[in-house]
Parts: structure tokens; C-alpha cells; sequence
């Protein structure tokens, strides 16, 4: 299994502290992936541009996909745009290919038939070898599950798990690569713009109804 993958299983927990939004779990998973490449040997990081290397595709199908999706040509692209780009309903593709792979399945809650259906990961190595991952707080997929809020969210003050404004630092326990805490810094930032996003669009939502309900 992959970094993504197993960080989709972990973000998949049913407890109620583990609720992760689609686009939060979206551009994490393409973090994932990124560092999954870097490791792999398929690409480097100059400064916050990612450089492809001409390392042999990925065997796992989503992964590979990722590696073929790569700007090849200078100037490279920047991680964050990255994060952006293939972030997008990446977590309904991890979603579907664990479903094929068996690594999920759909139930539905409640004792009625027709009762409303929920997707919950299966018995299987994969997902114990995932979990046994977390269980342990690998660094990275650790790193990767904070930016998402899983284990009742970032710590410290504003700005990420280090307490440091803007997300991650070089203080992220275990994280003893440079090129992997650039990343995991990129998604923290990216998962705080888009929870920005989502506020302005509450308040210019109720701005507009405000307006339509009158004084």
C-alpha cells in the first residue's frame, strides 16, 4: 500500500474526532503522493518546485498516474499548484480504486434496508499494515493525518502542529528530510487556505441571506 492509501484508511475511522473534510483529505492525499514519489526516486524537490527524475513508473495504478501527470518541462511546477491540480476529487478516485481493491466496503446505517449507506474499510493486511503504521506514528503519514485534523486536529496555536505560523517546520518529529517537510508544509498551508476559503464563503452567504431577509 502507498502513503495515500493508507492515510485514506486512517482518515476513513468512523470516531466522531476523525471527521475529514473531502477537499482537506483531497490535497493531503496528493502530498502523499508526492512524497511517495520523492522516495521512489522519481522526483526531487528544488526549493518548492517539483522536478521529475526518469525513475521507472510506479506499479500501484493511482501512483503511477500521479508520476504521468508530471510537468517535465522548466520552469517546474510549484508544489503548492501541484497540490491544487491533482488534489482535485482526489479522495473520490482513492475511494472508488480501494472499493475495486476490496480494501472497502458500503453499509447501510440503521436496521432499515433503505437506510442511508456508509463506506467502512475491510479486515484486510493492507489495512492492518496501515494501521500498524499509525499505530506507531510514522512520521510522515503522522505529519500528513495532523494537517487533516485527524487525531483531534493540529496542536498548538494558529498555524500548524509546531506552533509555528504557516503550517509544519523543520521541528516536525521524525521528519529528517528536507524535501518531505517542504511538502508536508505545502499541505498544511494549502489545507489552512481552503478552510479560509470556506469561511468567507460562509459569511458572504449569510451576508447574502441578510440582505434577502431585510431588517
Amino acid at each position: 500500500m502507498t502513503t495515500a492509501k493508507d492515510l485514506f484508511i486512517i482518515a476513513m475511522d468512523p470516531r466522531p474526532d476523525r471527521s475529514v473534510g473531502q477537499g482537506d483529505l483531497s490535497l493531503a492525499l496528493a502530498g502523499a503522493e508526492l512524497i511517495d514519489l520523492i522516495d521512489a526516486g522519481a522526483v526531487t524537490v528544488d526549493e518548492d518546485r517539483i522536478v521529475p527524475d526518469e525513475a521507472s513508473a510506479p506499479q500501484d495504478g493511482l501512483l503511477g498516474e500521479a508520476a504521468a501527470l508530471l510537468i517535465r518541462e522548466s520552469p517546474h511546477e510549484r508544489i503548492e499548484d501541484w497540490l491544487w491540480r491533482r488534489g482535485r476529487d482526489l479522495a473520490a478516485a482513492y475511494q472508488a480504486a480501494l472499493e475495486e481493491d476490496g480494501e472497502l466496503t458500503r453499509k447501510r446505517s440503521g436496521r432499515l434496508s433503505f437506510g442511508s449507506e456508509r463506506v467502512e474499510p475491510v479486515d484486510t493486511p493492507a489495512r492492518r499494515a496501515a494501521v500498524e503504521r499509525w499505530e506507531e506514528r510514522e512520521p510522515v503519514l503522522a505529519a500528513l493525518a495532523s494537517a487533516i485534523g485527524v487525531e483531534g486536529g493540529p496542536s498548538g496555536v494558529e498555524g500548524g502542529p509546531s506552533g509555528v505560523e504557516g503550517g509544519a517546520s523543520d521541528e516536525e518529529p521524525g521528519l529528517d528530510d528536507e524535501a518531505v517537510t517542504v511538502v508536508v508544509t505545502a499541505v498544511h498551508d494549502a489545507v489552512m487556505e481552503l478552510e479560509a476559503v470556506r469561511q468567507r464563503r460562509t459569511i458572504e452567504n449569510s451576508a447574502f441571506a441578510n440582505l434577502w431577509r431585510g431588517p
